[in-house]
């Protein structure tokens, strides 16, 4: 019952279904990149980084103070013209309205900080992206392996359930000994543990699949692997090394760091330099006339402070990034190589079994089927060759598998597809 379970279960999950809707591996990109939520949030802090760029380009606002309102007048009070109606002739008080004013270009030096630190937030961004894109395609590839996985074990599970029933009846009839009954039927439930074990592995990765493009419905049936096989067949480009250094998002977040230093560096020295304070001022009453108009400027005198600390802050956070940049190119350049070598192997061993027919090989399991059956070849010899058989294609699908994740993990770290 329960190998009559797996097999109808394998059947459903390879059948064709015409009515659903199949996703390529581009379709499934694009509504990654429409509905994932992670990727929608992380697009909000680049809004956040414009809205920061906008709110430093604005001035200060001017302040406006009032002082000096008598709420009463005594004998010396001296009689002015009335504010309005009968009031006023005894009212005494004074504006002031002042506006700081940066020099040196100290605004302009924070605005273009904010915009480098905006790049950061694009950065980030583009990061998220490719990591979780990266983690698409490489859920998508080990869906790739497990299906096919899954239709050739089903080849196998298929002819040791039929081998088993037939044993079955022939030991019950005592045409052959028990003993190779039991031999069929404990390989038979090895065979349904592992298909159980890669059902599980798939229910994973769709479970990838669906929380990256927020499809919670999309099912294995609804795949379409009609390029893998150019996918896999794709070559490494001979200037990744050049494509790394100009695209790796690692190399470019930290020359925008350094870029970020220099501004900060730019704007501790105008800070050097005091601001100015403007202000203009009315004194009803309080001075040699009744009505008085005044302007007044007022700044720090940089005697004691001259923001030396700060720079020399300012100056080992430069020389502190150039050092990290240095750091960033040596592991991206040991990264590449070790990629590259991988690849390498893993393109070799392929090409090497590029000539092997899987098909035929189905074939032969049939004949040596057929030929156990007729007592040609023994049961542990066509034991064996299931064995065997199932272990190369396992192998040639795990190198596969091998293959396409690091070459999306070798684009990642280049920071550009190829």
């Amino acid at each position: 019952m329960k190998t009559l379970y797996i097999m109808l279960l394998s059947g459903i999950l390879f059948s064709q279904v015409g009515q659903a809707q199949t996703f390529s591996l581009e379709e499934l990109e694009a509504a990654f990149l429409q509905n994932n939520y992670m990727l929608i949030a992380s697009r909000f802090q680049v809004n956040q980084a414009d809205a920061e760029i906008v709110q430093e380009k604005l001035w200060d606002n001017p302040t406006l103070s009032i002082s000096e309102v008598n709420l009463w007048s005594n004998r010396t009070s001296e009689q002015f013209a009335r504010l309005f109606g009968n009031y006023g002739r005894t009212q005494q008080f004074a504006i002031d309205l002042e506006q700081l004013i940066e020099t040196a270009g100290k605004r302009k030096k924070r605005v273009a900080i904010r915009s480098l630190e905006k790049n950061n937030a694009v950065f980030e961004y583009e990061e998220v992206m490719r990591e979780l894109r990266k983690d698409l395609r490489q859920a998508y590839n080990e869906l790739y392996v497990i299906s096919n996985d899954l239709g050739k074990l089903q080849e196998s599970v298929t002819v040791f359930a039929n081998l088993s029933e037939t044993f079955k009846r022939q030991a019950a009839s005592q045409n052959i000994s028990k003993a190779d009954w039991l031999r069929v039927q404990s390989e038979l439930v090895t065979m349904e543990k592992e298909q159980v074990d890669l059902q599980a592995e798939l229910i994973e990765a769709i479970g990838v699949i669906q929380a990256l493009t927020s499809m919670p419905d999309l099912s294995i049936q609804q795949l379409s692997f009609a390029d893998m096989s150019q996918r896999i067949n794709r070559s490494v480009p001979l200037d990744t090394r050049a494509m790394a250094f100009e695209n790796n998002l690692g190399i470019k977040k930290q020359q925008n760091q350094l870029l970020i230093a220099d501004k900060e560096l730019e704007l501790e020295l105008a800070n050097r330099k005091p601001d100015l304070t403007v202000g203009i001022n009315y004194d009803r009453g309080g001075n040699i006339m009744q009505d008085f108009f005044g302007l007044g400027v007022s700044m720090d005198l940089p005697i004691f402070n001259r923001n030396k600390g700060n720079i020399k802050v300012a100056q080992y956070q430069i020389e502190e990034q150039r050092a990290n940049r240095s750091a960033i190119e040596i592991a991206l350049d040991t990264r590449l190589t070790s990629l590259t070598a991988q690849l390498v192997q893993y393109r070799q061993t392929l090409d090497r079994w590029s000539a092997l027919d899987v098909g035929a090989e189905s074939k032969m399991l049939e004949n040596y089927h057929k030929n156990m059956l007729s007592k040609q070849i023994t049961l542990l010899e066509f034991i064996d060759f299931t064995q065997a058989w199932r272990a190369s294609y396992q192998s040639m699908l795990e190198i596969q598998k091998n293959y396409l994740n690091t070459y999306e993990e070798l684009q990642f770290v280049v920071g550009n597809d190829f």
